[in-house]
C-alpha cells in the first residue's frame, strides 16, 4: 500500500520549467540557424520539448493529473514557439 507523500513536490514547476527551455531553445534556433532552416529545425525543438515534457513529469511522481500536466506543459511550449516563430517570421520579412 502506498503511503501519500508529505510534502508533494509543486506540479507547476514543472510545467513551468518545460516553457523556459521552450522559449531558449526557439531563440536558440532563430538566432543560429539559417531562415531557410528554421522550420525544420523548430519541429526538432519541438519534438525534443514533448520528450522532456513526459521525462519532467515521469520524474515528478505521481499519477494523478499526468496528462493534463504533460497537455499542459506541450500546449504552453506549442504556444510560445508558435508567438516567437511569428516574431521572427515577420522581423524575416522586413527590409534589411
Amino acid at each position: 500500500m502506498s503511503e501519500p507523500a508529505l510534502a508533494p513536490r509543486n506540479a507547476l514547476v514543472g510545467v513551468v520549467a518545460v516553457w523556459v527551455i521552450a522559449f531558449v531553445a526557439t531563440v536558440a534556433v532563430g538566432i543560429f540557424v539559417p531562415e531557410e532552416w528554421r522550420v525544420p529545425w523548430m519541429l526538432v525543438a519541438f519534438g525534443g520539448i514533448v520528450l522532456l515534457s513526459f521525462a519532467v513529469q515521469l520524474w515528478y511522481g505521481r499519477t494523478q493529473g499526468f496528462i493534463f500536466r504533460v497537455a499542459g506543459s506541450v500546449t504552453g511550449a506549442l504556444v510560445l514557439m508558435g508567438l516567437i516563430s511569428v516574431g521572427f517570421g515577420i522581423a524575416a520579412l522586413l527590409p534589411t
